[in-house]
């Protein structure tokens, strides 16, 4: 008799695991898939074809620091990716220690080839032409093109290694850059036990995290937070209350008041949260995007049960080794902290 209960009680959870994986199909989530072919797929960039050489050269450049006008700030200053791909602060620091002047926070970089569209605000179609802003921002890295091409063709590595990566006859410039930079960023996936579960080992969740997926489900979450990204596009914001504080910073979203709706991948890692970064826990998060969004005063249980499924988003991240950079030449422009 025990046996039989048992192998009852296995079949039932094994039935209601199956259930919940065709749920979260249902409400448009969709994994990492665990084939490298099928991933490629989604990441590469057919205009410009993710490759081993491209991927390590553009990861240089993603810590190279000289690249902006101090000589200081790299790509990974505000998207560290020993922490979260993110910085930790409330407002991105750049240039001269400046804050954002619309106190915006810096969004995560992993998993941003996901996103349908890049910045706060979506002006930028893809990580490519994202990767130009910050360079270029004042407040950031406050470059121009013509001082970031000047400090890589300086480098006769870095010309030996753009040869190698794109042919003899490549031609060095500022949107070529960018967009190594950018094919580099692409890499940055990080599959969880979640893109297990949904590429269907139903065990790679305990119950309390698939308890927390479908009280995700049920509350409405998935309507925005959707997608392989669990968010990445643009949306309406303070659909149904005004978020509390709402008054800090400049930045209201773009013309149409829609604001890119931010992954909720590694989401442990990104404090603090919403654009402006004001809110620094996770539990007071969820609480209060129940009430500007859903309209939902959530239960502190049902809180607790969404953030134990976003603890299950941390991820698996790629190994990134610091690079040893190209050295510097009389020919590099010197720092600038004007």
């Amino acid at each position: 008799m025990k046996n039989i209960v048992i192998a009852t009680l296995a079949t039932t959870t094994l039935l209601m695991s199956a259930s919940l994986h065709d749920d979260a199909k249902g409400a448009g989530l969709k994994p990492i898939p665990a084939d490298k072919a099928e991933l490629m797929k989604i990441i590469d960039n057919p205009k410009n074809p993710i490759t081993e050489a491209k991927v390590r050269l553009g990861e240089k450049l993603y810590f190279d620091p000289r690249l902006s006008k101090s000589g200081l700030i790299s790509c990974n200053f505000c998207h560290n990716l020993g922490e979260g791909g993110d910085d930790g602060v409330e407002a991105a620091i750049g240039h001269k220690w400046t804050a954002n002047p619309d106190h915006v926070n810096s969004p995560t970089v992993y998993n941003a080839v996901f996103n349908d569209i890049q910045f706060w605000d979506g002006r930028a179609k893809d990580l490519e032409e994202q990767a130009q802003g910050p360079m270029l921002a004042h407040p950031e890295m406050a470059s121009t093109s013509e001082f970031v091409e000047k400090v890589v063709k300086s480098m006769p590595q870095y010309e030996a290694e753009f040869k190698a990566a794109y042919g003899k006859n490549v031609k060095i410039t500022f949107a070529l850059i960018a967009d190594t930079i950018g094919l580099f960023e692409r890499t940055l996936v990080t599959p969880s036990v979640y893109d297990d579960f949904l590429n269907g080992d139903i065990n790679a969740l305990n119950a309390k995290e698939k308890d927390g997926l479908k009280t995700f489900i049920d509350a409405g979450c998935a309507t925005c937070h959707t997608g392989i990204g669990l968010g990445g596009a643009m949306n309406m914001f303070n659909i149904t209350g005004t978020y509390k504080h709402m008054d800090v910073g400049g930045f209201k979203g773009d013309k149409n008041g829609m604001v890119r709706v931010p992954t909720l991948r590694n989401i442990t890692q990104t404090a603090p949260y919403y654009h402006n970064g004001k809110i620094w826990s996770l539990k007071e998060a969820i609480k209060e995007m129940g009430k500007i969004q859903l309209g939902a005063d959530l239960s502190d249980k049902d809180v607790a049960s969404i953030e134990t499924f976003l603890k299950a988003l941390e991820g698996r991240k790629p190994v990134v080794i610091y690079p040893m950079l190209p050295a510097s030449t009389e020919k590099t422009p010197k720092p600038d902290m004007n």
